[in-house]
């Protein structure tokens, strides 16, 4: 068979293995090393064929972390179907541990503000952007506003320095 496969990949180029397909339906293969006609030594590559294969249709998370490790390299073997089934567990284990965390954290905030050990959150809206030198300052200015309309040359004067 190897001897078969190896003069195919002369003649017609590039032949890939099929590795594995994950649960949304995405090919994985890979390319060993080989010799083209020319005698040219082609490394291995590893490559996936997506199952939406449209590149404004992708979202993150098409290719499972497993398989992303896998093409990659940083993994040597494709995940087996026992370290899928493994890490998917331990991703909804995660998951149910950190709302645990932040269902305690939540009363745990609520008794504290309820004791009074805690200040609570001011529901007052500031108006204007903070970096504005007038942030916060609710009093009349004293400067003139004018739309410019009706400026003239010398008609106003500063008001003394108090």
């Amino acid at each position: 068979m190897s001897r078969i496969s190896g003069l195919l990949r002369r003649t017609f180029g590039l032949v890939r293995e099929h590795v594995g397909t994950d649960h949304l339906g995405n090919k994985y293969y890979s390319v060993p090393e080989q010799k083209t006609w020319t005698g040219r030594i082609v490394r291995a590559k590893r490559m996936v064929v997506a199952a939406n294969p449209t590149e404004y249709e992708y979202m993150e998370g098409s290719i499972p972390s497993e398989w992303d490790a896998w093409i990659r390299g940083r993994r040597k073997e494709p995940p087996s179907i026992e370290d899928l089934l493994k890490n998917e567990h331990y991703r909804k284990h995660i998951k149910q541990k950190a709302r645990e965390v932040e269902e305690r954290d939540l009363a745990l905030q609520a008794k504290e503000y309820k004791e009074g050990l805690v200040a609570a959150h001011s529901q007052t809206v500031a108006k204007g952007h903070a970096a504005a030198t007038s942030f916060g300052n609710q009093q009349i200015s004293e400067k003139p506003t004018s739309t410019a309309n009706k400026f003239q040359p010398g008609s106003w004067m500063p008001d003394a320095k108090k």
